[in-house]
């Protein structure tokens, strides 16, 4: 399969989530390859004459919704989002997910978990059974002491834990903290590993979205699915 397949499918997945945007919404646009292509749409309806405002997860999404027209709130207001809408590493069968490849888990959880309703649009690939193997989880941590940060974190996965780099650096967040990539072949208790994460001093956060999904959305060969959390058997 070719990574323009690849791109088209994301790109079917985005334009069915902006079909749940209404007039007049505050919206939490993701990062990534797939929110690129949501945010895009976006733009067109507000040259339509959509009225809406955005809560940009990144920089990179903030410049990307400013070029589509897209007006944004301040990042330091105290937002009611409506909707947010963001891509996923993985997601499993009842709709958690691996977050945190292009590094913005942290503004993407805040985000989330500030919307009334969480739509998370992927392509057919990044369904698994399980969630780990194929994909690290990222963890977000602050630099102080960093490796015993990620001793503890190693000796609770009991898994590979990678300091991630960008060009012989170590990567740094928006936020000025490091990310680490555990490779934890099966997540078997998403639910329990956040939580027993978040408990170790210097974690910020974790790439682990547990019951937070609200609708899935899956461009697939077949076409376009669209799932609802309350329809998981």
């Amino acid at each position: 399969m070719t990574s323009h397949n690849l791109d088209g499918f994301k790109k079917a997945a985005a334009l069915k989530a902006v079909e749940f945007v209404r007039d007049g919404m505050v919206v939490g646009l993701g990062t990534g390859s797939t929110a690129k292509h949501m945010v895009i749409a976006l733009g067109e309806q507000v040259r339509a004459g959509m009225k809406l405002r955005g809560v940009p997860t990144s920089q990179e999404t903030a410049t990307l919704a400013r070029e589509a027209g897209i007006p944004l709130l301040d990042s330091e207001t105290r937002w009611e989002i409506d909707i947010a809408i963001d891509g996923a590493d993985q997601v499993d069968p009842e709709f958690n997910l691996i977050k945190g490849g292009g590094g913005a888990l942290l503004k993407e959880k805040i985000v989330a978990a500030s919307a009334k309703q969480f739509i998370v649009m992927v392509d057919h690939t990044k369904q698994v059974p399980i969630l780990g193997g194929s994909f690290p989880l990222p963890i977000e941590i602050i630099p102080f002491g960093w490796g015993s940060t990620a001793r503890e974190i190693e000796a609770l996965t009991k898994s590979r834990v990678v300091l991630r780099e960008r060009n012989g650096t170590p990567f740094r967040t928006e936020t000025g903290n490091l990310i680490v990539d555990v490779h934890i072949d099966r997540i078997t208790q998403p639910g329990g590993l956040e939580t027993a994460l978040n408990l170790i001093p210097g974690v910020v956060e974790t790439g682990l979205f547990v019951g937070r999904t609200n609708i899935l959305i899956v461009g697939t060969p077949e076409g376009v699915q669209t799932l609802h959390a309350s329809q998981k058997k």
